[in-house]
């Protein structure tokens, strides 16, 4: 996962600067040349999940122990990385750096956010395929998360994210990760126990009452934690986030933690669940449902803001707001959650799979190319469960283009699943290389697509066959890249990151009255052209107007005064151009403010 803003240095300045984005209308291709769809193939494999999987007997340590201990001593886990070697065998990993004199890694073998999603994923696939092994395996890795779960003490109910190959708990891993210790709050591995937790209790509620009525009792003490530390003290407050009123009541402030929550939610009060469940549910999905921003031209596009502390970071990993929607409003009956769900899903995704795919960080620029599976799947499920809950066959078609990304129709065209061994590849580089590792996250989550798949054949099939014929996307400009005149400067801070986004190449310019920057951009024909400046819009005095824009020789918009509230980057404009008017080779030039008038 990649590091959360909470845990990297904030920046605040008061500096007008710009970075041009120039956009376009992509086009992604449907099926390429394909008559009549394939048969449909079973495509999940747990061949390499089964591989990443162990036991492990943990030693007796205070406030944690699980289903039969006693009985049954041994409980799953899962290898959290897992690397090639020249034979074309792969080898497990823990992460951080390893000791082998006391058998140890910085952070630990095994972790709580990547088992609780492999138990999701068996069990998904016991109740597709009625697997018994996939049955026996979700057991096992659930008994693993619930003793890694704090089970007594102040904080009853949250979640150690680390152990050790020998059973040894770690909750301060070197790196450290927030809260330190990692039992000591609310965070991801707190919602995604309750994931698990939801889904295991709709399982087995039939299966093995006993152990069903286990899993409903350590959910009910996650909720206990959820309530304590977020829900109760916070519901119904709202922070002010550079001019949005945004809730103040999701887990460790994040749309993207809330809604895997509100999958396992949704799921347990489909089977019955406390009427506190469905309380916190409504309480949840709520916030999630009150994070949409802009519209099909101003950013971010019609998406759900993934963190409520920025309204200039969206990331493709954990996008999965739309989806857990889409399930929480069929769970109770809440037409409006699934208008928000069809509001991103049919705003924003056609333009995410038309941009290019399942970016890690648009901060507002692209600054983080790279593609993972994680982001991958969240663009899958959230399509074809808003398609499902809002009755729209035509979120399930696009369904087969977002799932195309696993078969090769992604910027390294290469196939990013292999249904012969059940492995899928750990991410693409920005550079369009492969990074062939096929740690646990991504194999989770590549299986989650492929179950989805497997029960879709129709777009299981699109997905198999769906090719790029042409693509016309968005070009970046670095405005550090172009010609400087007057009161302009390029600046490159000590880091990129702002405190709630980032500078695209790592640097930006500062423009003054009368400071002026300019560059060149090829347009390729066809289309309406759309500028989107990135601005750090701070607070401009009274006598000042903000930037002025041109693309081509015309007039591209002026951007206006920001607020008085901390600095921060994202589109402030969004001129349109037509083609008639704009060459092909069209110059852009962007001014800082001036006298008004």
């Amino acid at each position: 996962m990649p590091p959360t803003p909470a845990k990297l240095p904030s920046l605040r300045r008061a500096l007008l600067a710009l970075l041009a984005l120039v956009v376009t209308v992509g086009v992604v291709a449907a099926p390429a040349g394909a008559a009549d769809p394939a048969p449909p193939v079973r495509l999940t494999n747990l061949a390499h999940l089964d591989f990443l999987g162990d036991r492990v007997a943990p030693p007796e340590q205070a406030g944690h122990t699980t289903w039969r201990i006693g009985q049954e001593p041994e409980i799953g886990v899962l290898w959290t990385y897992a690397e090639p070697q020249p034979d074309g065998s792969y080898r497990r990993l823990g992460g951080g750096t390893y000791d082998p004199a006391t058998d140890t890694w910085g952070q630990g073998a095994f972790n709580a956010d990547d088992m609780t999603r492999a138990a999701v994923a068996y069990l998904r696939h016991w109740r597709q395929f009625g697997d018994q092994a996939s049955r026996d395996r979700a057991y096992q890795l659930l008994r693993g998360v619930t003793y890694l779960q704090t089970s007594s003490g102040p904080d009853a109910g949250n979640v150690v994210l680390w152990m050790q190959p020998d059973g040894t708990l770690n909750p301060s891993p070197t790196p450290t990760e927030e809260p330190d210790p990692s039992d000591s709050g609310p965070s991801y591995w707190l919602a995604r126990t309750i994931w698990a937790l939801g889904e295991g209790y709709a399982a087995f509620r039939a299966a093995d009452p006993a152990f069903a009525g286990f899993l409903r009792e350590r959910l009910e003490l996650s909720l206990d934690a959820l309530d304590r530390q977020v829900l109760d003290p916070r519901y119904g407050t709202y922070q002010t986030v550079d001019g949005l009123r945004l809730p103040a009541w999701l887990i460790v402030d994040g749309a993207d933690a809330s809604s895997e929550a509100v999958y396992g939610l949704a799921a347990y009060v489909r089977a019955g669940g406390s009427a506190r469940a469905r309380l916190d549910l409504r309480r949840l999905a709520d916030g999630v449902a009150r994070m949409p921003l802009g519209d099909v031209r101003d950013w971010p596009y019609g998406a759900l803001l993934p963190w409520a502390r920025s309204r200039s970071l969206w990331h493709a990993w954990g996008d999965q707001m739309a989806g857990s929607l889409a399930e929480a409003g069929r769970a109770l009956g809440r037409e409006d959650w699934v208008r928000v769900a069809v509001g991103e899903t049919g705003r924003f995704t056609p333009h995410l799979l038309a941009q290019g795919g399942p970016e890690n960080g648009w901060l507002p620029a692209p600054t983080d190319r790279v593609q993972i599976a994680y982001g991958a799947d969240a663009t899958l499920q959230n399509l074809l469960r808003t398609a499902a809950a809002a009755r729209r066959p035509a979120f399930a078609d696009l369904a087969g283009i977002a799932g195309a990304w696993y078969f090769g129709n992604n910027p390294a065209g290469v196939a990013m699943y292999d249904p012969a061994t059940g492995r899928t590849f750990d991410g693409i580089n920005p550079d369009r290389t492969v990074n062939r590792n096929s740690g646990a996250e991504s194999t989770i989550h590549g299986l989650l697509s492929m179950l989805a798949l497997d029960a879709h054949p129709a777009v299981a099939a699109r997905a198999r066959v769906a090719g790029r014929q042409a693509q016309v996307t968005w070009q970046l400009v670095e405005a550090e890249a172009g010609t400087l005149d007057g009161a302009a400067e390029v600046v490159t801070p000590a880091s990129a990151w702002t405190g709630e986004s980032a500078w695209s190449g790592g640097a930006y310019v500062r423009l003054g009255p009368g400071g002026r920057v300019s560059g060149t951009v090829d347009l390729p024909v066809g289309g309406g052209w759309w500028l989107f400046p990135v601005l750090d819009r701070m607070q401009i005095s009274a006598g000042m107007v903000g930037t002025r824009h041109r693309l081509g020789g015309e007039p591209a918009g002026r951007s206006r005064p920001g607020w008085s509230g901390p600095a921060t980057a994202w589109p402030a404009s969004r001129p349109i151009m037509s083609t008639a008017s704009v060459p092909r080779r069209a110059r852009w030039t962007t001014a800082g403010p001036g006298p008004r008038g």
